[in-house]
Formats: C-alpha cells, structure tokens, sequence
C-alpha cells in the first residue's frame, strides 16, 4: 500500500517542484545572492562586487533564480536592480532559519 503521500498525483507533482527548487538552492553562489538580497535590491553590478565573481556567472545564476520566480528584475536605464519575491522572501527567511 503506497504512503498517503504517493497517492495523489498533485501531491506528486508539488514533490518535484520542491526537488527542483531545492536542486537550484544547493548552489552556493544562489544562496549567497538571496542573502545579499535579503536586506534589499541590489543593481546586478553590486552583486557582482559582493561575490568577487565574473558578471556573466553573476547573471546565470540570476536568470536562474528569476526563472524560479525567487527574484525580480527592474531595469533602470542601463542596470537591472534585483529584489526578493515574495516567494524567494519566504524560502530566504526559511533556508536561514533552519541554518541558525
């Protein structure tokens, strides 16, 4: 007999999104940016300064935690300002949590 966990296809569906999720968390660099992130938006060229890593990398890493609806661009003129979702405020403030 399957747990009751297994026996909704939803539920399944909800399992692989959160392993995903959580695939993309386990990178360093994405964990670092959301910190950053954390105590407001940031332009991507900060970032780049915090992390002391090449901007293209910095930009991968963005555009992945963006496509995870985690943070939000706004451009302004030639800078792309980063901030939190909500939803990447939620996972921040949990993901430290558990670490305290």
């Amino acid at each position: 007999m399957k747990p009751e966990c297994c026996k909704n296809h939803r539920c399944g569906e909800e399992i692989a999104l959160a392993a995903a999720v959580l695939k993309l968390l386990a990178e360093e660099n994405r964990l670092k940016i959301l910190c950053i992130l954390q105590s407001g938006g940031h332009c991507a060229c900060r970032i780049v300064e915090y992390l002391g890593l090449p901007q293209n990398l910095v930009s991968h890493h963005l555009n992945k935690l963006r496509k995870a609806a985690l943070v939000e661009g706004r451009k302004d003129g030639v800078w792309i300002h980063y901030s939190l979702t909500e939803k990447g405020k939620k996972i921040t403030k949990i993901i430290f949590k558990i670490i305290k």
